[in-house]
């Protein structure tokens, strides 16, 4: 391409280039090299032939340093990112167990699956999971944007959106897990089961009195203890609440809640088997 053209092309851009103010995210590829290093530390399975823990650990940790410390940087925040690395690191050992509780509860709620080894590798409920642990403990600690970018990393990965905020019990089961979406103000409790296509999400937004959308308050729905939804329901608002061990059958639209121990099903549908020529 001639030089002249090349510059007549570049001169429509340069206002964008000189006008832009550069607030520099945590960088995404640290995020990824920290996310594989976290999993072989979680999962020793996934380690390399001679990688050692020492060597892994060392990667979590200087990397968790670097994201932190853009995170705050990109928020012109000035909390002090050392601290908060070191809680967030101490609370590593304890969402390790947590997760391998989440890999048992797949394996036992799923006779497809082989071995605890074939969970950790293929689910990707587990990979959706293990990546929200992890960002709503930065979540929790205040740490601003990186959690969102972990948690779209997870729903690039697996298609299983989880905001960061959510609240979530132990032992939870996404299966296949394709579309699921759980929103930011969503409980789920213990020992539930989750298929693919569900949504927790929010009823309407509520709008403060200069016609913004109002913040903070519950939107999404609360799951008990051992409560099932089956795949395609949509549980919408932030007072509803599906009581402990009830079952949400698959497609079912929900907006009020559900008292324990029931089944929530919809209307019956007419079935019609037809051959293939057309007649009944």
């Amino acid at each position: 391409m001639p030089q002249d053209l090349l510059s007549a092309r570049v001169a429509h851009l340069v206002p964008l280039a000189t006008s832009s103010v550069l607030v520099a995210p945590p960088s995404e590829r640290c995020l990824v090299e920290t996310m594989h290093a976290l999993r072989a530390l979680v999962f020793p399975e996934l380690r390399s032939v001679g990688e050692s823990g020492d060597a892994v650990a060392q990667l979590v940790a200087s990397g968790f340093a670097q994201l932190i410390a853009e995170a705050f940087a990109a928020a012109s925040r000035t909390e002090d990112g050392t601290t908060t690395t070191d809680q967030f690191l101490a609370h590593v050992p304890l969402l390790a167990a947590r997760l391998k509780q989440d890999v048992t509860a797949a394996y036992r709620g799923d006779p497809a699956a082989q071995s605890e080894l074939e969970v950790i590798v293929c689910y990707p409920g587990i990979r959706a999971l293990f990546v929200h642990r992890f960002a709503h403990a930065l979540d929790a600690l205040g740490v601003p944007l990186l959690p969102r970018m972990m948690s779209e990393y997870a729903h690039r990965e697996t298609g299983i959106d989880i905001h960061p905020s959510a609240q979530i019990g132990a032992e939870l089961f996404i299966d296949h897990g394709t579309g699921v979406v759980i929103g930011q103000t969503a409980v789920i409790g213990e020992r539930c089961r989750i298929y693919q296509g569900v949504t927790l999400g929010a009823k309407s937004f509520e709008r403060e009195p200069d016609g913004s959308l109002r913040r903070g308050y519950k939107r999404h729905p609360t799951l008990e203890d051992d409560v099932i939804v089956y795949a395609g329901a949509t549980i919408l608002g932030g007072d509803t609440v599906i009581g402990r061990g009830s079952v949400v059958a698959g497609g079912v639209f929900l907006t009020r809640s559900v008292p324990p121990g029931h089944l929530a099903t919809g209307p019956r549908l007419e079935l019609r088997v037809l051959s293939m020529d057309g007649s009944i």
